[in-house]
């Protein structure tokens, strides 16, 4: 009697070698080998007849050295993943050598898993004193990858980041994935130089990837360029990215209106204010005139009367902005104002006089 001796899954990382096993014990002669992959029908990957064929009917195939039965493939390809069929028909008199030998065929089915590292990692910033809002985003994996923070001393000492506020997203990019995480840190009072890192490890693919930014006091280096433009209070601190020397400018906070910011006599009105990409999320506080305060990112108007101009404030940890934000009567046709392929969703100017449209700058 003849086993096979296989793996019910094999791991492989995409570029590099994949080894399917599929051994025979004890070993017996061959009479055939076949190897399929299973899909919508069965595709033949190998076949082997010891007396006349030798052939790999996917070129990146080949047999195993290891045990000649077995089956490798390079370089692996994500499309090689999924289910692989063994065949092995071996000669077997059931140990008397008088009696003719007799083909016997065994078969074993296994899975094939292809892991791929992270291509790509980036990291963004938005500073305000010693107020950090970071962003780090590992590109194109599978599966998805894990991602940690540390800062390393003056002298060398590296150390993960306890406690931190954080989000994490992690979005699909086809078959592989994206992570995304976003933290919230306070540099400390007597800190001078602060390197941060965003560590993104894949542990099927034995992949660590840094991505450092450093934090530098004017006290000591004046010439650095500032991230973000600001007013009122002093910059602490600069910061060098240290991979490309990209600095990032906050996002923008986008304000929207339903149904939109021309609209006929007595009509209703919603305003919305968003801030995609940044982080902490601001809190919003909307007012007109004299009125108190509206939190909350809509403000819903009703029976619009008369031109008006609505006022919100967007604030986080980070800094805050004001933005006016204006809602015009016009005729009853007003479908040559509300342009439907802008959807409503337009940038409305800030009133902070030439800096970026309602980017979330200094601290008022």
């Amino acid at each position: 009697t003849v086993d096979l001796k296989y793996d019910d899954v094999s791991y492989a990382t995409v570029h590099q070698s994949a080894f399917l096993r599929c051994g025979m014990m004890p070993v017996q002669p061959i009479k055939e080998l076949w190897w399929f992959k299973i899909g919508a029908s069965e595709e033949r990957v190998y076949y082997y007849d010891p007396t006349s064929v030798d052939a790999a009917l996917m070129k990146r195939a080949r047999r195993s050295n290891r045990d000649n039965t077995s089956l490798e493939i390079y370089p692996t390809q994500l499309s090689d993943e999924g289910e692989y069929k063994c065949r092995i028909v071996v000669w077997d008199n059931t140990g008397n050598s008088t009696e003719p030998s007799v083909p016997i065929s065994k078969e074993a089915r296994m899975m094939l898993k292809v892991n791929v590292p992270p291509e790509k990692v980036e990291i963004t910033h938005l500073t305000s004193g010693r107020n950090l809002s970071l962003r780090c985003k590992s590109e194109g994996a599978k599966p998805p990858a894990d991602i940690l923070w540390t800062k390393t001393s003056p002298d060398g000492v590296e150390t993960e980041i306890p406690d931190l506020a954080k989000t994490r997203e992690i979005e699909p990019a086809g078959e592989l994935y994206d992570t995304a995480e976003q933290i919230f840190y306070q540099l400390e009072e007597n800190e001078m130089i602060a390197k941060i890192s965003c560590v993104v490890r894949h542990h099927n693919t034995n992949t660590t990837i840094y991505k450092n930014i450093t934090f530098v006091s004017p006290a000591i280096q004046n010439a650095l360029k500032v991230t973000i433009q600001r007013f009122a209070e002093p910059v602490l601190y600069s910061s060098i990215e240290n991979q490309d020397g990209r600095d990032n400018k906050a996002g923008l906070v986008k304000i929207s209106a339903d149904p939109g910011f021309k609209v006929p006599y007595n009509t209703s009105v919603t305003l919305k204010a968003a801030a995609p990409g940044v982080f902490p999320e601001p809190r919003y506080l909307w007012w007109v005139g004299d009125q108190t305060g509206i939190a909350g990112r809509e403000l819903h108007i009703d029976n619009l009367e008369e031109d008006k101009s609505y006022y919100v404030l967007a604030e986080n940890p980070l800094g805050r902005v004001v933005l006016e934000v204006p809602v015009h009567i016009t005729t009853s046709d007003y479908s040559q104002w509300n342009d439907s392929s802008r959807d409503g969703d337009v940038i409305v100017d800030d009133t902070t006089g030439g800096l970026d449209t309602g980017a979330i700058i200094g601290i008022v």
